[in-house]
């Protein structure tokens, strides 16, 4: 808060204190020629009389002892304006404080599984329905409840992994986060093959995923062969098998991260990607890591793993 904004706040807290102050002690005075309670000449019906009788003294004390206790409030909390109070209260540190209670007790129920194996823990039914609500609380946002996932998010139920998919390169995803980057080769192969030089490697692309090898005398792949193999295969190999080590996806599976249309090709050659898989090691801490990491290597190994975290 600016000093303006501070002193503006302590005038807008005086004034109101001391009005309801000054109101409060204006009118619960009498005054000398004030008729008496009882002379308001207000009479029905002969017997019937309104009087104007002030408020009791304790109600009136009620009243002071209300000002006194906004006065103390605002010496011992922040409220006057950059005035942090002497009791030196913030949201913060209450917040603080709530989190680290809370964390203490979680941490006593993660303990049994510090330390063991994703495929240790992928074994446990109470280990597994932790990590589906973990997995529920913070990656389902990504992948899906399911972890059937997106365009742009990997699915988490096949046997496709880009970065690996045993239970330690699974937990180093977790705890570590990936970063997967395809660089924009569309000017690059262009200069190389001309303007359908993008369209040349997508249909040597979908040559490389056709169990039958396609056709090979196809004019167009046999161009865009030429220009995968001088520009492409440094991360994804000759046999456009990719390599796990630096995420280079399979292109020889039925699996398209961003799609396998024309279009989406074009985009993810052209102009390239960027995905980002969160570090969560630092949000998570390892336990929770290993327990969400076990859950999900579950989902591509149910024959592997107790499923009864799965049941509601």
């Amino acid at each position: 808060m600016t000093a303006g904004w501070s002193w503006y706040v302590i005038a807008l807290v005086t004034l109101n204190i001391g009005g309801c102050a000054w109101l409060l002690w204006w009118s619960s005075r009498r005054r000398p020629g004030d008729p008496k309670p009882e002379e308001t000449s207000h009479v029905w019906d002969g017997d019937l009389t309104e009087y104007n009788k002030p408020l009791p003294k304790w109600w009136i004390n009620l009243f002071y002892l209300t000002i006194i206790f906004s006065i103390g409030y605002l010496v011992w909390y922040p409220g006057f304006g950059n005035f942090t109070g002497y009791g030196k209260w913030t949201s913060q540190s209450e917040h603080d404080r709530d989190a680290a209670l809370a964390n203490a007790q979680l941490e006593k129920t993660f303990a049994p599984y510090k330390g063991q194996a994703v495929d240790v823990l992928a074994h446990n039914p109470q280990a597994l329905k932790l990590g589906k609500a973990i997995f529920g609380n913070n990656c389902a946002v990504c992948h899906g409840s399911a972890g059937k996932g997106a365009t742009g998010y990997p699915n988490l139920t096949d046997a496709i992994w880009h970065w690996g998919g045993s239970p330690d390169q699974i937990l180093h995803s977790v705890l570590e986060g990936r970063e997967g980057v395809m660089p924009a080769w569309g000017k690059v192969l262009e200069g190389m093959g001309g303007p359908d030089a993008v369209d040349y490697v997508i249909a040597y692309v979908h040559q490389l995923g056709d169990p039958d090898g396609g056709n090979r005398s196809d004019y167009a792949a046999a161009r865009g062969k030429a220009l995968y193999e001088g520009v492409c295969v440094a991360c994804h190999g000759k046999e456009g098998k990719g390599d796990q080590n630096i995420g280079a996806p399979n292109l020889t599976d039925s699996y398209w991260l961003y799609g396998d249309s024309r279009e989406a090709l074009r985009e993810t050659i052209g102009n390239g990607r960027h995905g980002v898989m969160p570090a969560w090691g630092t949000v998570l801490g390892d336990t929770r890591s290993r327990l969400v990491a076990a859950y999900v290597w579950s989902l591509s190994h149910p024959a592997q793993a107790t499923v009864q975290a799965s049941q509601p």
